[in-house]
């Protein structure tokens, strides 16, 4: 039995004992988005500290949630993939990532805001079918941001697939988008419609402009921006 046991028969009380710790969650957030790797499950739990999330991965592989393998070729490099009660946990995460983004308020949530993993969202939902059939490159500059924050760029390889850099990959970029953080976040939540930020010159976009103009498709949005929300 779980240290942190209830004692309770109830098969919400015995799922909470599993579900319920700090970051797990948010853990199994990653894991249902397809993150596999440590090194990209950090990505997506920043502020989750490497034993913690160490910890966590343990738990949920001796819970028979996922399992921990080796990945072919690589002896040295792990891969965390969910087992079918893991798969299970998909419609769960969903269904309480739908009643935060209804009934959260939206000014505490935008308080939160973290730009690495913002990006890393984006990154990982890119539309490629609204992007040219060649390397597309976009450089986010936050305004209000830290200088370490401030730039990244995100990156479209219709060969090697999407990329995420927080230093200059040295390629020209096709579109520059300023704006601070809060903007951005709340475009990607859906919140606030992109070209809504663009009309009160809360976001600029510069460059390429095919690309400018279909970038409300090609971000593809959170996969709860499209719940209304039911607070103010």
């Amino acid at each position: 039995m779980l240290s942190n046991s209830y004692n309770q028969f109830c098969p919400v009380a015995m799922a909470s004992e599993i579900l319920g710790s700090r970051w797990t969650i948010v853990l199994l957030r990653e894991l249902c988005a397809g993150s596999t790797r440590f090194n990209e499950l950090r990505k997506g739990v920043p502020r989750m500290s490497p034993a913690l999330l160490s910890k966590r991965l343990k738990e949920l592989e001796a819970q028979g949630v996922l399992v921990r393998r080796p990945v072919a070729g690589q002896p040295d490099t792990h891969e965390y993939i969910l087992t079918p009660a893991g798969e299970e946990l998909k419609e769960v995460v969903m269904a309480i990532g739908v009643w935060g983004q209804r009934w959260v308020q939206s000014e505490p949530s935008l308080q939160n805001l973290d730009a690495g993993l913002l990006m890393w969202d984006m990154r990982r939902n890119l539309d490629i079918d609204h992007l040219p059939d060649r390397r597309v490159v976009v450089q986010f500059n936050f305004t209000d941001n830290p200088l370490s924050g401030a730039v990244w760029w995100l990156i479209h390889d219709p060969v090697a697939g999407a990329d995420l850099c927080s230093v200059d990959p040295g390629f020209d970029v096709d579109l520059y988008a300023h704006s601070d953080l809060k903007t951005m976040t709340a475009i990607w939540m859906g919140l606030e419609r992109l070209q809504s930020a663009v009309d009160r010159n809360a976001l600029l976009l510069v460059g390429d402009q095919p690309v400018a103009r279909a970038m409300q498709n090609w971000l593809k949005l959170s996969p709860f921006a499209p719940e209304e929300k039911q607070v103010s």
